[in-house]
């Protein structure tokens, strides 16, 4: 320690406290405490409306084929969207109705268990990954989906 006639150097008081480093931690600690559930929030409304947005653009391929070809398409490959995935990574899902017997087990459902689409069913799986017909069942409620024959699209939990 450096001393002088009037006391201790500049030095000497330029260091923090054990103390002073605490305080600073723990206020660093509550503001990412606050701002990680804030930010979490936008990050899912965010992929919420990547994927509304993504069915919107799937909706009108579909219309498209629709129009030159006067049926629906089978799958997604049809209109070139072969392993387009939603924002969660996984591939969005298509169910063609009409003229489509025997997948009517498959088929999107509203809370009264009644098909929520004539032509057919487009949905991302959400942030789960996980998905079931009803809309009610615990794994449907995160899926953005599209119902009343695209009068509706956004998430499940919502129609």
């Amino acid at each position: 320690m450096l001393l002088s006639k009037k006391g201790p150097s500049l030095l000497t008081n330029a260091a923090f406290t054990i103390v002073e480093l605490l305080i600073a931690m723990a206020i660093v600690a509550t503001l990412s405490a606050i701002a990680v559930p804030v930010v979490s929030t936008h990050v899912t409304q965010a992929q919420n409306a990547t994927a509304v947005s993504d069915i919107r653009i799937l909706e009108k391929d579909i219309t498209t084929y629709v129009i030159e070809n006067n049926a629906y398409p089978n799958s997604l490959s049809d209109i070139g969207r072969t392993g387009m995935q939603d924002p969660w990574g996984s591939p969005y899902q298509y169910l063609k109705i009409t003229g489509a017997p025997g997948e009517q087990g498959k088929l999107r459902k509203d809370r009264f268990l009644v098909p929520v689409n004539t032509d057919y069913d487009l949905y991302s799986m959400g942030n789960d990954g996980d998905s079931k017909a009803p809309f009610t069942a615990k794994a449907s409620r995160d899926d953005i989906v599209r119902a009343n024959n695209g009068g509706y699209v956004g998430i499940a939990e919502g129609f």
